[in-house]
């Protein structure tokens, strides 16, 4: 009796079966992380992505980082959506910009519209950032991507600067003649902006127990001479806002633990950062620390109040403020004011109460999910990225008192991708669940040690 061939049984498990199904949507999870740094990186070094065509292929790329998350989701057959902490606040400031435009609550229509496109891609950014980073491993590919980057960039802004011919790249003249050109940048405050975004990844990397020997050090000298760039660029923001990320760091490492190491490892990274300022600059980037005299910046801030109580619930509406302000402004200049170089007074001014509240909400939020993540960090990617990123934020929300960073589509996209990885709660992997699972019915913490020698924290 012959037994036909069509009867013959697949040996394929249902593990397998499974396992197989997921490679897919695991492919275009990688994909969505690679393609974020790629257009956070873009961003960058197209000058800030200021310029028409840069706008739109940043606003094209978040598009297509969107189609390929709905794609995941259908390939997976299942979706899958956080309950990130930040979701809210975002969607109802979108929703308030959309009641200027419908309730004709803005000043010049066309140019809300316009922002209205960028602010979508930033929702984007932070929505990929906070569902698709969320894995340790993801964490730990966009720790190392935005740590190398930042590391070249910083490199290349400094040996931009010591040859530097007036021209970005040393071919790239700006629309208008400054001499404030650092890295990408026209304006050298931008670059610093950026900079207090990257630099705590390798300073945070460097003072943990993720990284062993040379690895580490590596990691210090990185984030050192990134920093030394934000002294070297002349920024007293950016300046005042790395100090201000620096004690804040010194809080949360050292405020519940006593750790000689990370205290021994943040002086080492101070005195580096001096070194290369007096080799580099004879320390006269320090001497811009004693001129922090508000001028203009004072006066526009003024005016922008006065704005505000014209129009005080719903604001001018979204990029409106140049548009707005000439009427207002108290001095004379021959200089084009775009901006309120103060981004708190600026919302305050396109978006009136309603648009400042949210933005309250959604800092009180950032924080009030952020802030935990620095008793973990020593010890997992996850946690690591989380507090970095914080620290991250931190800096930048301090230089926006001054400045106008968020104004500037590269520093924005950065700024939120930020802010979604340091509210959003890192996912319980099966490694995760298994390196968490009781032993022997003990109870209690203790670290130990895997067997790559990395430190895990674990209950016992």
């Amino acid at each position: 009796m012959k037994m036909s061939s069509h009867m013959v049984a697949d040996p394929t498990t249902s593990v397998e079966l499974g396992q197989r199904r997921g490679r897919q949507p695991g492919i275009l999870g990688g994909a969505l992380v690679l393609g974020l740094c790629t257009l956070l990186i873009f961003a960058v070094l197209a000058f800030g992505a200021v310029d028409e065509w840069s706008t739109f292929t940043f606003e094209a790329g978040a598009a297509i980082l969107f189609l390929v998350w709905v794609a995941k989701q259908i390939v997976s057959e299942r979706i899958e959506i956080s309950n990130n902490p930040l979701y809210l606040p975002t969607v109802l400031f979108f929703g308030l910009i959309l009641s200027q435009l419908v309730l004709r609550r803005t000043a010049y229509g066309y140019v809300t519209k316009y922002e209205t496109l960028q602010y979508i891609a930033y929702g984007i950014i932070l929505f990929i950032a906070a569902e698709c980073v969320r894995e340790e491993a993801n964490r730990k590919r966009f720790a190392q991507i935005m740590s190398v980057f930042g590391i070249i960039y910083a490199l290349f802004a400094l040996i931009q600067t010591l040859n530097s011919n007036g021209k970005i790249f040393w071919v790239h003249s700006p629309h208008f003649n400054s001499a404030t050109i650092f890295g990408s940048y026209v304006n050298h405050n931008h670059y610093a902006g950026l900079m207090e975004m990257l630099t705590p990844i390798p300073f945070v990397l460097s003072m943990g127990h993720l990284l062993k020997g040379g690895k580490r050090a590596l990691a210090g000298f990185c984030a050192a001479l990134m920093a030394t760039t934000i002294f070297l660029c002349g920024s007293r923001g950016g300046m005042i806002a790395f100090i201000f990320q620096a004690v804040l760091f010194g809080a949360l490492a050292l405020g519940k633990k006593r750790s000689p190491r990370i205290a021994l490892g943040s002086m080492a990274t101070c005195l580096v950062i001096l070194a290369l300022l007096f080799s580099l600059d004879r320390g006269q980037a320090l001497s811009h620390l004693g001129d922090l005299g508000p001028g203009i910046r004072l006066d526009i801030t003024k005016d922008s109040l006065r704005m505000f109580g014209h129009r005080p619930v719903f604001g001018w509406g979204l990029g409106t403020f140049p548009t707005a302000y000439p009427r207002y402004r108290s001095f004379y200049t021959n200089l084009f004011i775009n901006e309120a170089h103060n981004d708190y007074a600026q919302l305050l001014v396109e978006m009136g109460l309603l648009g400042f509240g949210l933005m309250i909400w959604f800092l009180i939020r950032l924080y009030q999910y952020g802030l935990p993540t620095s008793r973990r960090w020593e010890f997992q990617w996850d946690w690591a990225v989380s507090l970095a990123s914080l620290l991250g934020c931190t800096g930048i929300l301090v230089h926006s008192l001054v400045d106008f960073n968020l104004q500037i589509p590269a520093n924005a996209a950065f700024f939120y991708a930020l802010c979604g990885l340091a509210a959003s709660r890192p996912s319980e992997t099966p490694s995760r669940r298994s390196r968490s699972r009781p032993l022997n019915g003990e109870s209690g913490n203790h670290r130990t040690q895997s067997g790559n020698g990395d430190w895990l924290e674990r209950p016992l």
